[in-house]
């Protein structure tokens, strides 16, 4: 570059030209001159000759040296813009993921020196994507550089700023690692400073943030120190995603539990994606009881996982995974489709019940992609009850109606799970076409405890009497709830009292031991009305309505 920007054969030929126009010029003007005055002859034509395209030689010699000397500064001017445009982020002018990293090699070179820590905060935005659809892209922006404002008011002198991409932004601040209550105080102040509402067109736009954060050393060093720029960022980005997981809109220091937590949900996400594959998610069946006979009135279905390396592993752990990354509505629809096939064995008057996801409502094909199933399997849909929670009535109430209804119209019975422990009110009670309330197990279990009070289930009981709607009870655990329970009214229950949910073979078994299990050779269930050889009448109407 250096040697591009002098252009040495530009310059040589000019100062070559330069040198021969003074030697030239030296023996042909005073011949032109005394020629003038009328005392001698004047010069040669190949001296003047060679003047003139020596002083030709050097106008282009001198213009096309500037001409490159003027290329060069504006090349140098666009490689410093391209530089610059490489390491900062266009939208909110700080630095970005690039350039990060170089950024911070001077200030942990400082740090060291001086014997202070970094701290590294990673912040990311509450829900920015559902902010940016209500109010538009230009909103969103004007939000993110607010925000970028709003940190770099706050950040000490020295640190840095970089938006990592998206909504996530990450602080490079350095500190006295005996103080490290000021990052707390710097994270708190963080939290409410971004809080405040930032106007945009007209709106007020509110958005939160959740925060991890990670030093190089000192006590909250959870984990071998280190000062790689990346590995700090990494361990508070996961902290950050911890805090996202505890509620949002707030912070939290980075702990080696937290990758510990990390990694197993990474590979809980591939065994759940691997498991549907391979068929490794089986139903398990709970009965439901008539506890005022004590006779099996049907089954309700619970997923379970046969894991290859976890072993047995219950809902509560990859039923919620399985709805964040999106695979819930085919671990359900292939659950059901096998516990379709295994309840076509069953006592016609055994039902089936089954758990719904609330991510499954908000497929409006969910009633017809049901109904498939049951005409796939010929089962009468008034032995299929689907079960609903409370928090799916809030998420979209127009959308739940409209598939409650059309189930409902094929003879599909539902019930509203989990009742008394979410938001529902007594006008959707009254105008939803609920079958039947379950009582949550957190009220059932506390009438084992003595001298508990069993107001709340008395009250949900005499609500059902109320709407005409028959009730279950969940979390039986012992006779002291039983004897409670039957106190009440007439109810069904389900629980540990009255064993434990068990695989279709144990079932099939306890069935075909109750003279509960239909002949091999009998008809399908549904044609029992219907005349032979002619397919049943509800289920070419199920298989015109699915399409």
């Amino acid at each position: 570059m250096a040697r591009a920007e002098r252009d040495l054969v530009a310059l040589g030929i000019a100062v070559a030209a330069i040198l021969l126009f003074v030697g030239t010029g030296g023996l042909v003007l005073p011949q032109v001159v005394r020629a003038w005055a009328g005392h001698g002859t004047g010069p040669a034509p190949v001296l003047v000759s060679t003047l003139l395209l020596n002083i030709a030689l050097v106008i282009f010699a001198w213009r096309r040296y500037s001409e490159l000397t003027l290329e060069i500064a504006e090349r140098r001017k666009a490689e410093a813009l391209a530089r610059q445009l490489a390491e900062i982020d266009p939208l909110t002018d700080t630095l970005n993921r690039r350039s990060i990293t170089s950024a911070s090699e001077g200030l942990l070179e400082r740090t060291r020196n001086d014997g202070r820590a970094l701290a590294v905060i990673v912040v990311d935005l509450d829900n920015f994507k559902m902010i940016n659809d209500l109010n538009g892209h230009k909103a969103g922006d004007t939000l993110l550089r607010t925000v970028a404002e709003r940190i770099t008011g706050l950040l000490p002198k020295g640190s840095l700023l970089a938006r990592l991409g998206g909504d996530e932004f990450v602080c490079i601040v350095p500190f006295d690692v005996n103080a490290a209550e000021r990052i707390d105080h710097l994270a708190a102040r963080l939290i409410n400073r971004v809080a405040m509402p930032v106007p945009c067109d007209g709106l007020q736009v509110e958005v939160t943030v959740s925060l991890g954060i990670s030093v190089n050393r000192g006590d909250h060093a959870n984990g071998p120190e280190t000062d790689v720029i990346e590995d700090l960022i990494h361990r508070a980005d996961i902290a950050m995603y911890h805090a996202k997981k505890q509620g949002k809109n707030r912070y939290f220091w980075f702990e080696q539990s937290m990758e510990n937590d990390l990694r197993l949900r990474v590979e809980l996400e591939t065994g759940i994606r691997k498991g549907i594959a391979n068929g490794e998610f089986v139903p398990y069946y709970e009965q439901q009881v008539d506890l005022e006979t004590g006779e099996i009135g049907g089954f309700e279905m619970l997923a379970r996982w046969h894991s290859p390396t976890l072993g047995l592993v219950m809902p509560d752990v990859f039923i919620p995974i399985a709805e964040e990354i999106g695979v819930i509505a085919e671990l359900s629809e292939g659950l059901i489709d096998q516990a379709l096939q295994d309840a076509r064995e069953w006592d016609p008057k055994l039902s089936l019940s089954v758990n719904i996801s609330p991510v499954q409502l908000r497929d409006p094909w969910f009633s017809q992609k049901l109904l498939k199933l049951l005409v796939k399997h010929s089962f009468p849909p008034q032995r299929l009850d689907i079960e609903i929670t409370e928090s799916c009535l809030h998420e979209n109430i127009g959308v739940v109606r409209s598939m409650i209804t059309s189930l409902k119209n094929q003879g599909v019975t539902i019930s509203l799970d989990d009742f008394g422990t979410g938001y529902s009110s007594l006008e959707q009670l009254r105008t939803l076409p609920f079958d039947r309330l379950k009582i949550d197990r957190s009220f059932v279990s506390e009438l084992s405890e003595a001298g508990a009070s069993n107001k709340i289930v008395r009250a949900i009981v005499s609500l059902g009497d109320g709407l005409d709607m028959p009730l279950t009870a969940e979390g039986i655990e012992d006779d002291q709830i039983l004897a409670a329970l039957k106190e009440m009214g007439h109810l069904k229950g389900q629980g540990y009292h009255y064993g434990r949910p068990e695989p279709v073979e144990l079932l099939r078994k306890r069935l075909a031991s109750a003279n509960l299990l239909r002949s091999s050779n009998a008809m399908p269930e549904a044609a029992d009305s219907e005349p032979a050889g002619e397919e049943p009448a509800q289920v070419r109407d199920q298989r015109r309505n699915a399409g």
